[in-house]
């Protein structure tokens, strides 16, 4: 008995976009259901999708506050943005009210699956999270603290490690630079806090720190860590 299809909701009032996602999640045996508006999207989250694609160009509801009432519907459902080139401001405030990732338009498919892939993963991770988190040759042991590259342990002070935690428990999610700022020190708004410890981190765990293959910055609104194996 095969599995029931993934159930994708696209919210996205141009009909070539939503043709274009039908025909290639559909390829990829996800099953869509379309809303062209916010309101047909609100209606549609009784058939309980498993993954949400937005875009925030909405003719009837702004974006921005229908991301805000899917949050308060459902806290958790993975939800990917679409947003114009450039729109650096909009990226940064949807992902603060919740969205898991965003695309800029025009995007690739194959960008999209991975993008797909890697929210779910994350949805999966929070649920049952693991106690070792692997990518690549990375390792972290969230209950014994133990981070490794390879076989080499890695030794990083108290602050390197709650950041690499926070980064960890949403591996594959572009956390903003306000959200790590509130997580690892409450009063401090100065992003170049941020970039002190994130740099110090690359040092200890990225092969080449020029060229990070874990800790990815997503300039101008925050970093992402390469989702889990």
């Amino acid at each position: 008995m095969s599995a029931a299809p993934i159930k994708v909701l696209v919210i996205d009032d141009e009909p070539p976009i939503r043709k274009l996602l039908r025909m290639g999640l559909s390829t990829q045996g996800y099953e869509i259901i379309e809303a062209s508006n916010g309101k047909i999207a609100l209606d549609s989250l009784t058939q309980d999708p498993a993954l949400i694609i937005l875009d925030l160009g909405l003719p009837d509801i702004q974006g921005h506050d229908l991301l805000r009432m899917i949050r308060g519907r459902n806290d958790s459902v993975p939800i990917v943005v679409l947003s114009s080139r450039g729109d650096e401001a909009g990226k940064v405030q949807a992902l603060d009210l919740g969205a898991d990732d965003y695309l800029t338009k025009p995007f690739g498919m194959d960008e999209l699956l991975a993008r797909m892939r890697a929210a779910l993963r994350h949805q999966l991770q929070v649920h049952g999270e693991r106690p070792v988190f692997r990518s690549g040759d990375l390792s972290v042991d969230l209950v014994r603290r133990i981070v490794k590259v390879g076989d080499k342990d890695v030794k990083l002070s108290p602050k390197e490690y709650e950041l690499l935690r926070v980064l960890v428990q949403h591996a594959g999610k572009v956390l903003t630079h306000r959200f790590l700022l509130k997580e690892l020190w409450d009063e401090l708004t100065d992003a170049q806090y941020l970039r002190v410890y994130v740099r110090q981190l690359r040092q200890k765990i990225e092969a080449d720190p020029e060229r990070p293959q874990f800790v990815l910055t997503e300039t101008g609104i925050g970093y992402r860590l390469r989702a889990g194996d």
